[in-house]
């Protein structure tokens, strides 16, 4: 199969457009149309990997963690990285990361880790604002069917858990053919008056070429007029961490205990006990401090992520427990993830999951 494929099917789920600006997601060493035969699914991209995808005969790895964040200067073999790097070209090996486009998006990495705790009705706890993008056309009555279904194939037209929404309008509309146009109705250097509709469909901004495209493919007239907003309003399949309710109230030292079993923590760093319940519950996979001002106001209970420094915990307030959950340990399930989504749609295609140990932090 072609590596496009596959990486199609997870874009699917997690746009290249979700990640943050600091990022590298996508592929990273290899050609979109080489021929995959075999793919090793991976936390991270070390050594160690590498040499289990060399002996397993694979050609693709997909990993969560990009192999290379920063710009290669050289390739001398003095970093891991650039050893990973020259390993992957001389044994024709790619290599894909799906990171934080498969954090923020809605059925990611978060949605997955809440999920498996036992968190019910989750939703983005900080969804992104200025991703959503309105398109406006206009065009003749009896074609309004074909544009706007072109316009709901391409992507458009999807509210919350709502899709094929637009708004319609009937109206006239006028123009003249001048002498070099090939006009569709109306005659040159006449001006027509034609009953149109004004259809409106809402999209999230990197979809723009698509519903575009789809719109000149499916429309009559030689100059399609339209017109593109951008919106302020938060999108709601896009953004960092989740938030959800247990399905009833557990005493915080318990559902702590339960969240160290599940992830098979060592032990769990957090704030100072409330004495209270916990129902409302907040988590970010990997690093996720900066939330936590969110997940307070939002009114959780306690607040699971990885990496917290010492002054965080202070940030806590007696008014949320916040819990260092570890960093590999909060996004261990990614593997599951990747794998479940390529196994549903290729369940006969060779998906592998890395037996290495990626984890670079060891307890004493």
């Amino acid at each position: 199969m072609k590596l496009k494929e596959i990486t199609d099917c997870i874009e699917r789920i997690a746009p290249l457009a979700f990640q943050e600006d600091w990022d590298n997601s996508g592929l990273i060493i290899g050609f979109p149309d080489m021929e995959v035969h075999k793919v090793l699914i991976t936390l991270d991209v070390t050594e160690v990997v590498m040499n289990e995808a060399m002996e397993k005969n694979c050609d693709l790895i997909m990993s969560h963690h990009p192999v290379i964040f920063k710009g290669l200067k050289h390739l001398t073999g003095g970093h891991f990285s650039e050893r990973i790097t020259m390993n992957a070209i001389k044994n024709g090996i790619a290599v894909y990361a799906a990171h934080t486009n498969l954090d923020n998006a809605s059925g990611g990495l978060n949605k997955y880790l809440i999920t498996k705790m036992g968190i019910r009705n989750p939703s983005i706890l900080s969804p992104v604002k200025g991703l959503l993008c309105k398109l406006v056309t206009f065009c003749p009555l009896e074609f309004a069917d074909k544009v706007r279904q072109s316009l709901f194939d391409a992507g458009g037209g999807n509210i919350g858990n709502y899709d094929l929404c637009s708004y319609n309008l009937q109206g006239q509309g006028t123009f003249r053919a001048l002498d070099n146009a090939n006009p569709f109705v109306g005659e040159k250097n006449k001006i027509h008056f034609e009953n149109e509709i004004r259809i409106e469909v809402i999209f999230p901004s990197y979809l723009e070429k698509q519903l575009v495209n789809a719109l000149l493919d499916s429309h009559p007239y030689e100059e399609v007029a339209y017109d593109l907003y951008p919106l302020n309003n938060t999108y709601p399949k896009m953004g960092a961490g989740m938030i959800g309710e247990l399905e009833s109230e557990e005493d915080e030292r318990i559902f702590l205990q339960k969240i160290k079993y599940l992830l098979n923590l060592p032990f769990i760093r957090h704030s100072g006990w409330l004495n209270a319940k916990i129902k409302k519950v907040a988590v970010c996979s990997g690093s996720g401090a900066f939330l936590l001002p969110i997940a307070r106001k939002a009114g959780a209970d306690i607040f699971l992520t990885g990496d917290i420094k010492y002054h965080d915990f202070f940030e806590a307030r007696n008014e949320i427990i916040l819990a260092d959950i570890g960093h590999y340990e909060s996004e261990q399930f990614s593997k599951e993830l990747i794998y479940s989504i390529l196994k549903e749609k290729f369940p006969n295609f060779a998906f592998l999951l890395a037996e290495s140990d990626s984890n670079p932090v060891k307890y004493f």
